[in-house]
Protein backbone atom coordinates (compact mmCIF):
# COMPACT_ATOMS: atom_id res chain seq x y z
CA UNK A 1 0.00 0.00 0.00
CA UNK A 2 1.37 3.65 -0.81
CA UNK A 3 0.23 6.94 -1.36
CA UNK A 4 -0.74 8.39 -4.73
CA UNK A 5 -1.39 11.76 -5.55
CA UNK A 6 -4.97 13.63 -5.90
CA UNK A 7 -5.53 16.56 -8.06
CA UNK A 8 -8.43 18.79 -7.14
CA UNK A 9 -9.18 21.53 -10.18
CA UNK A 10 -11.76 24.43 -10.06
CA UNK A 11 -14.01 22.32 -8.05
CA UNK A 12 -17.81 23.80 -7.02
CA UNK A 13 -20.69 22.44 -5.52
CA UNK A 14 -23.92 23.58 -4.75
CA UNK A 15 -27.30 21.98 -3.32
CA UNK A 16 -30.00 23.88 -5.26
CA UNK A 17 -29.58 27.66 -5.54
CA UNK A 18 -27.41 26.87 -2.06
CA UNK A 19 -23.27 27.47 -2.71
CA UNK A 20 -21.56 25.68 -0.95
CA UNK A 21 -17.97 26.13 -2.34
CA UNK A 22 -16.57 27.33 -5.36
CA UNK A 23 -13.32 26.78 -7.46
CA UNK A 24 -11.17 24.46 -4.97
CA UNK A 25 -8.12 23.90 -6.21
CA UNK A 26 -5.56 21.66 -4.45
CA UNK A 27 -3.21 18.84 -4.45
CA UNK A 28 -2.81 15.93 -1.66
CA UNK A 29 0.48 15.00 -2.24
CA UNK A 30 1.18 11.25 -2.54
CA UNK A 31 1.62 9.79 1.03
CA UNK A 32 1.54 12.86 3.15
CA UNK A 33 -1.18 13.63 5.60
CA UNK A 34 -3.09 17.19 4.95
CA UNK A 35 -5.54 18.58 7.10
CA UNK A 36 -8.27 20.99 5.84
CA UNK A 37 -9.67 23.15 8.25
CA UNK A 38 -12.49 25.81 8.82
CA UNK A 39 -15.59 27.03 10.47
CA UNK A 40 -18.65 24.90 10.59
CA UNK A 41 -21.03 25.38 8.01
CA UNK A 42 -18.25 25.76 5.01
CA UNK A 43 -18.69 22.24 3.40
CA UNK A 44 -16.07 20.49 4.59
CA UNK A 45 -17.42 17.13 5.50
CA UNK A 46 -19.31 17.67 1.87
CA UNK A 47 -16.09 17.62 -0.07
CA UNK A 48 -14.57 14.43 1.54
CA UNK A 49 -18.38 13.26 0.05
CA UNK A 50 -17.07 14.72 -3.19
CA UNK A 51 -14.09 13.34 -3.33
CA UNK A 52 -14.97 10.13 -2.84
CA UNK A 53 -18.02 10.36 -5.33
CA UNK A 54 -20.88 9.72 -3.36
CA UNK A 55 -22.27 13.57 -4.28
CA UNK A 56 -20.98 14.80 -8.10
CA UNK A 57 -20.18 18.26 -8.60
CA UNK A 58 -21.27 21.22 -10.93
CA UNK A 59 -17.68 21.99 -12.19
CA UNK A 60 -14.49 20.84 -11.99
CA UNK A 61 -11.98 17.85 -11.80
CA UNK A 62 -10.87 15.50 -9.13
CA UNK A 63 -8.30 12.98 -11.31
CA UNK A 64 -6.66 10.16 -9.52
CA UNK A 65 -4.14 7.87 -11.37
CA UNK A 66 -5.50 10.15 -14.59
CA UNK A 67 -8.55 8.93 -14.01
CA UNK A 68 -11.06 12.29 -13.46
CA UNK A 69 -13.23 10.79 -10.59
CA UNK A 70 -16.01 13.62 -12.16
CA UNK A 71 -16.37 12.11 -15.45
CA UNK A 72 -15.54 8.42 -15.87
CA UNK A 73 -18.16 5.60 -15.65
CA UNK A 74 -19.98 4.25 -13.04
CA UNK A 75 -18.11 1.12 -13.05
CA UNK A 76 -14.28 3.12 -13.39
CA UNK A 77 -15.42 5.32 -10.58
CA UNK A 78 -16.75 1.96 -8.55
CA UNK A 79 -13.13 0.48 -8.65
CA UNK A 80 -11.80 3.78 -7.84
CA UNK A 81 -13.67 4.08 -4.40
CA UNK A 82 -11.83 1.09 -3.41
CA UNK A 83 -8.59 3.52 -3.27
CA UNK A 84 -10.70 5.02 -0.24
CA UNK A 85 -10.76 4.01 3.34
CA UNK A 86 -12.92 6.72 5.12
CA UNK A 87 -13.39 6.88 8.91
CA UNK A 88 -16.82 8.87 9.50
CA UNK A 89 -17.23 10.71 12.82
CA UNK A 90 -19.07 8.63 14.72
CA UNK A 91 -17.49 5.44 13.25
CA UNK A 92 -20.56 4.04 11.41
CA UNK A 93 -20.16 0.80 12.80
CA UNK A 94 -22.95 -2.04 12.57
CA UNK A 95 -24.69 -1.81 16.10
CA UNK A 96 -25.76 -5.19 15.61
CA UNK A 97 -22.51 -6.86 14.36
CA UNK A 98 -19.30 -7.61 16.84
CA UNK A 99 -16.19 -5.40 16.15
CA UNK A 100 -14.52 -8.67 14.16
CA UNK A 101 -17.39 -8.81 11.88
CA UNK A 102 -17.95 -4.99 11.81
CA UNK A 103 -14.22 -4.93 10.34
CA UNK A 104 -14.21 -7.77 8.25
CA UNK A 105 -17.59 -6.18 5.93
CA UNK A 106 -15.22 -5.09 3.18
CA UNK A 107 -13.30 -7.63 2.72
CA UNK A 108 -16.27 -10.09 2.21
CA UNK A 109 -18.61 -7.48 0.40
CA UNK A 110 -15.72 -6.46 -2.28
CA UNK A 111 -13.29 -9.58 -2.31
CA UNK A 112 -13.67 -12.98 -2.87
CA UNK A 113 -10.99 -14.27 0.13
CA UNK A 114 -11.61 -16.99 2.29
CA UNK A 115 -12.61 -16.63 5.79
CA UNK A 116 -9.04 -17.54 7.08
CA UNK A 117 -7.46 -14.93 4.82
CA UNK A 118 -10.33 -12.27 6.01
CA UNK A 119 -9.05 -13.49 9.51
CA UNK A 120 -5.54 -12.85 9.29
CA UNK A 121 -6.42 -9.04 7.77
CA UNK A 122 -8.71 -8.36 10.14
CA UNK A 123 -6.59 -9.16 13.22
CA UNK A 124 -3.52 -7.43 11.59
CA UNK A 125 -5.72 -3.92 11.35
CA UNK A 126 -7.14 -5.10 14.77
CA UNK A 127 -3.59 -5.05 16.34
CA UNK A 128 -2.72 -1.78 14.27
CA UNK A 129 -4.94 -0.19 16.13
CA UNK A 130 -4.27 -1.66 19.66
CA UNK A 131 -7.87 -3.97 19.43
CA UNK A 132 -6.74 -7.51 19.64
CA UNK A 133 -8.69 -9.37 21.68
CA UNK A 134 -11.56 -6.88 21.26
CA UNK A 135 -13.09 -9.20 17.98
CA UNK A 136 -16.15 -10.25 19.83
CA UNK A 137 -17.28 -7.10 22.06
CA UNK A 138 -20.54 -4.56 20.52
CA UNK A 139 -20.09 -1.01 19.29
CA UNK A 140 -22.60 -0.12 22.09
CA UNK A 141 -20.24 -1.82 24.62
CA UNK A 142 -17.12 0.13 23.82
CA UNK A 143 -15.93 3.51 24.15
CA UNK A 144 -16.05 6.75 21.59
CA UNK A 145 -12.34 5.98 21.16
CA UNK A 146 -12.80 2.31 20.91
CA UNK A 147 -15.68 2.66 18.17
CA UNK A 148 -12.80 5.56 15.91
CA UNK A 149 -10.18 3.08 16.43
CA UNK A 150 -12.47 0.24 15.17
CA UNK A 151 -13.87 2.24 12.17
CA UNK A 152 -10.31 3.42 11.29
CA UNK A 153 -9.14 -0.23 11.65
CA UNK A 154 -12.22 -1.16 9.08
CA UNK A 155 -10.87 1.93 6.81
CA UNK A 156 -7.25 -0.40 6.52
CA UNK A 157 -9.12 -3.62 5.81
CA UNK A 158 -8.92 -2.71 2.42
CA UNK A 159 -4.98 -1.55 1.97
CA UNK A 160 -6.13 1.94 0.50
CA UNK A 161 -3.60 4.67 -0.55
CA UNK A 162 -5.79 7.26 0.19
CA UNK A 163 -7.63 7.52 3.68
CA UNK A 164 -10.16 10.29 4.53
CA UNK A 165 -10.81 10.99 8.31
CA UNK A 166 -14.17 13.37 8.59
CA UNK A 167 -13.90 15.46 12.52
CA UNK A 168 -11.76 11.74 14.07
CA UNK A 169 -11.90 13.96 16.74
CA UNK A 170 -15.47 14.42 17.16
CA UNK A 171 -16.97 13.04 20.63
CA UNK A 172 -13.10 12.64 22.27
CA UNK A 173 -11.85 14.15 25.31
CA UNK A 174 -8.31 16.04 24.86
CA UNK A 175 -6.33 12.56 26.21
CA UNK A 176 -8.40 10.47 23.57
CA UNK A 177 -7.38 13.04 20.70
CA UNK A 178 -3.62 13.04 21.47
CA UNK A 179 -3.96 9.48 21.43
CA UNK A 180 -5.96 9.06 18.02
CA UNK A 181 -3.20 11.78 16.54
CA UNK A 182 -0.53 9.87 17.69
CA UNK A 183 -2.15 6.63 15.81
CA UNK A 184 -2.75 8.28 12.41
CA UNK A 185 1.20 9.51 12.30
CA UNK A 186 1.86 5.71 13.26
CA UNK A 187 -0.40 4.16 10.67
CA UNK A 188 0.98 6.59 8.13
CA UNK A 189 4.19 5.73 8.70
CA UNK A 190 2.71 1.93 8.13
CA UNK A 191 1.54 2.48 5.27
CA UNK A 192 2.19 5.64 3.28
CA UNK A 193 -1.10 6.34 2.43
CA UNK A 194 -2.13 10.09 1.81
CA UNK A 195 -4.29 11.04 4.29
CA UNK A 196 -6.70 14.12 4.68
CA UNK A 197 -8.15 14.83 7.98
CA UNK A 198 -11.34 17.36 7.84
CA UNK A 199 -10.86 18.69 11.84
CA UNK A 200 -11.92 21.54 14.49
CA UNK A 201 -9.18 20.39 17.09
CA UNK A 202 -6.65 23.07 16.91
CA UNK A 203 -4.39 20.94 18.59
CA UNK A 204 -4.25 18.32 15.86
CA UNK A 205 -3.77 21.37 13.03
CA UNK A 206 -0.68 22.45 14.53
CA UNK A 207 1.18 19.18 15.63
CA UNK A 208 -0.05 15.90 13.07
CA UNK A 209 -0.29 17.60 9.46
CA UNK A 210 2.49 17.94 6.66
CA UNK A 211 -0.17 20.42 5.29
CA UNK A 212 -2.96 22.71 5.73
CA UNK A 213 -5.82 24.24 3.96
CA UNK A 214 -8.71 26.23 4.99
CA UNK A 215 -12.48 26.76 4.14
CA UNK A 216 -13.88 30.26 4.54
CA UNK A 217 -16.27 31.87 2.58
CA UNK A 218 -17.15 29.29 -0.06
CA UNK A 219 -13.46 29.30 -1.21
CA UNK A 220 -10.08 27.25 -0.03
CA UNK A 221 -8.53 30.06 1.05
CA UNK A 222 -5.51 28.76 1.31
CA UNK A 223 -3.66 25.37 0.88
CA UNK A 224 -0.02 24.30 1.21
CA UNK A 225 2.94 23.37 3.48
CA UNK A 226 1.46 23.62 7.64
CA UNK A 227 4.34 26.59 8.36
CA UNK A 228 2.64 28.70 5.62
CA UNK A 229 -0.65 29.04 7.93
CA UNK A 230 0.25 28.38 10.90
CA UNK A 231 2.77 31.72 10.20
CA UNK A 232 -0.18 33.50 8.54
CA UNK A 233 -1.36 36.81 10.38
CA UNK A 234 -4.53 37.16 8.18
CA UNK A 235 -7.83 37.83 10.76
CA UNK A 236 -9.58 34.72 10.26
CA UNK A 237 -6.49 32.20 10.52
CA UNK A 238 -5.28 34.22 13.61
CA UNK A 239 -9.07 34.10 15.38
CA UNK A 240 -9.36 30.45 14.46
CA UNK A 241 -6.11 29.28 15.37
CA UNK A 242 -6.62 31.23 18.97
CA UNK A 243 -10.33 30.07 19.40
CA UNK A 244 -11.47 33.74 19.83
CA UNK A 245 -14.80 35.54 19.29
CA UNK A 246 -13.20 38.86 17.72
CA UNK A 247 -12.28 38.49 14.00
CA UNK A 248 -14.57 38.34 11.04
CA UNK A 249 -15.99 34.91 11.54
CA UNK A 250 -19.42 34.88 13.51
CA UNK A 251 -21.47 32.27 15.61
CA UNK A 252 -24.03 30.82 12.50
CA UNK A 253 -22.05 32.99 9.13
CA UNK A 254 -19.54 35.09 8.14
CA UNK A 255 -19.67 38.67 9.59
CA UNK A 256 -19.55 41.90 7.72
CA UNK A 257 -16.44 43.84 6.79
CA UNK A 258 -17.57 46.96 9.32
CA UNK A 259 -18.61 44.52 11.90
CA UNK A 260 -15.37 42.98 12.00
CA UNK A 261 -13.46 45.36 12.12
CA UNK A 262 -15.27 47.36 14.80
CA UNK A 263 -15.06 44.39 17.20
CA UNK A 264 -11.06 44.07 16.61
CA UNK A 265 -10.97 48.00 17.31
CA UNK A 266 -13.27 47.78 20.74
CA UNK A 267 -10.76 44.88 21.55
CA UNK A 268 -7.45 46.67 21.34
CA UNK A 269 -4.32 44.29 21.12
CA UNK A 270 -4.75 40.74 20.91
CA UNK A 271 -2.67 37.92 21.22
CA UNK A 272 -1.07 36.74 18.01
CA UNK A 273 -0.71 33.19 16.78
CA UNK A 274 -0.01 30.49 18.79
CA UNK A 275 3.57 29.37 19.33
CA UNK A 276 4.22 26.88 16.51
CA UNK A 277 4.56 23.37 17.91
CA UNK A 278 6.53 20.61 16.63
CA UNK A 279 5.15 18.32 14.38
CA UNK A 280 4.28 14.26 16.18
CA UNK A 281 7.02 11.99 15.12
CA UNK A 282 6.14 8.10 14.76
CA UNK A 283 6.38 6.51 17.89
CA UNK A 284 9.62 4.58 18.85
CA UNK A 285 9.71 0.82 17.25
CA UNK A 286 7.22 2.16 13.84
CA UNK A 287 9.72 3.35 11.60
CA UNK A 288 10.36 6.65 9.51
CA UNK A 289 7.92 8.23 7.66
CA UNK A 290 8.42 7.68 3.60
CA UNK A 291 6.52 11.16 3.22
CA UNK A 292 9.19 12.87 4.64
CA UNK A 293 11.80 13.11 2.57
CA UNK A 294 9.32 13.50 -0.45
CA UNK A 295 8.26 16.43 1.41
CA UNK A 296 11.41 17.82 2.41
CA UNK A 297 12.65 17.70 -0.85
CA UNK A 298 9.12 19.63 -2.63
CA UNK A 299 8.92 21.96 0.05
CA UNK A 300 12.66 23.17 -0.13
CA UNK A 301 12.31 23.63 -3.58
CA UNK A 302 9.13 26.38 -3.09
CA UNK A 303 11.22 27.66 -0.11
CA UNK A 304 11.64 31.30 -2.09
CA UNK A 305 7.75 31.10 -3.38
CA UNK A 306 6.79 31.33 0.64
CA UNK A 307 5.88 33.98 2.71
CA UNK A 308 9.07 35.28 4.83
CA UNK A 309 7.29 33.61 8.40
CA UNK A 310 6.35 29.99 6.65
CA UNK A 311 10.15 30.30 5.22
CA UNK A 312 11.88 31.05 8.63
CA UNK A 313 9.59 28.46 10.21
CA UNK A 314 10.73 25.75 7.92
CA UNK A 315 14.36 26.72 8.07
CA UNK A 316 14.00 26.45 11.98
CA UNK A 317 12.48 23.42 11.68
CA UNK A 318 14.81 21.55 9.17
CA UNK A 319 18.17 23.52 10.95
CA UNK A 320 17.38 20.78 13.52
CA UNK A 321 16.35 17.45 11.17
CA UNK A 322 19.31 15.38 11.18
CA UNK A 323 17.38 13.82 7.57
CA UNK A 324 17.39 17.63 6.02
CA UNK A 325 19.91 19.11 3.35
CA UNK A 326 20.73 22.01 3.59
CA UNK A 327 17.97 25.10 2.62
CA UNK A 328 18.93 27.39 -0.36
CA UNK A 329 20.43 29.97 1.02
CA UNK A 330 19.46 33.67 0.08
CA UNK A 331 16.85 36.28 0.86
CA UNK A 332 13.73 35.39 3.17
CA UNK A 333 11.39 37.60 0.89
CA UNK A 334 9.49 35.95 -1.78
CA UNK A 335 10.36 35.74 -4.96
CA UNK A 336 7.83 36.95 -8.08
CA UNK A 337 5.99 34.43 -9.57
CA UNK A 338 3.95 34.09 -12.70
CA UNK A 339 0.39 35.11 -12.38
CA UNK A 340 -1.66 32.25 -10.72
CA UNK A 341 -3.16 29.80 -11.86
CA UNK A 342 -6.44 30.63 -10.01
CA UNK A 343 -7.47 33.31 -7.22
CA UNK A 344 -7.80 32.84 -3.97
CA UNK A 345 -10.20 35.23 -1.23
CA UNK A 346 -8.68 37.94 0.91
CA UNK A 347 -10.04 36.51 4.21
CA UNK A 348 -11.42 40.12 5.02
CA UNK A 349 -12.90 40.98 1.65
CA UNK A 350 -15.48 38.81 0.07
CA UNK A 351 -13.76 39.71 -3.66
CA UNK A 352 -11.58 37.51 -4.89
CA UNK A 353 -7.70 38.62 -5.08
CA UNK A 354 -4.46 37.45 -5.80
CA UNK A 355 -3.28 34.37 -3.90
CA UNK A 356 -2.86 34.64 -0.04
CA UNK A 357 1.17 35.44 0.03
CA UNK A 358 2.42 35.06 -3.20
CA UNK A 359 2.28 30.90 -3.32
CA UNK A 360 -0.18 28.59 -5.31
CA UNK A 361 -2.19 26.61 -3.04
CA UNK A 362 -2.03 23.55 -5.42
CA UNK A 363 1.68 23.37 -4.86
CA UNK A 364 1.90 20.98 -8.06
CA UNK A 365 4.34 22.22 -10.85
CA UNK A 366 5.35 19.25 -12.92
CA UNK A 367 8.64 18.87 -12.04
CA UNK A 368 7.55 18.47 -8.15
CA UNK A 369 4.77 16.20 -8.64
CA UNK A 370 6.77 14.24 -10.98
CA UNK A 371 9.25 14.10 -7.65
CA UNK A 372 6.18 13.19 -5.44
CA UNK A 373 5.72 9.98 -7.70
CA UNK A 374 8.45 8.91 -7.10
Amino acid sequence: MAGVEVRVEGLSKSFGRANIWSDVTLTLPPGEVSVLLGPSGTGKSVFLKTLIGLLKPERGSIVIHDTDLVRCSESRLYELRKLFGVLFQDGALFGSMNLYDNIAFPLREHTKKSESEVRAIVEEKMAMVGLSGDEDKLPGEISGGMRKRAGLARALVLDPEIILFDEPDSGLDPVRTAYLNQLIIDLNAQTDATFLIVTHDINTAQTVPDNIGMLYRKHLAMFGPREVLLTSEEPAVAQFLNGRREGPIGMSEEKDTAQAAREMQEAGDLEGLPPLKPQLQPSTGVGERHAVGRRRERVLQMLHTLPPAAQQAIRDSYAQDPLAVDPPTGPLSPQPLPRPRFASRDLSRDEPTEVIGGFDSGYDDPSSRDQGRS
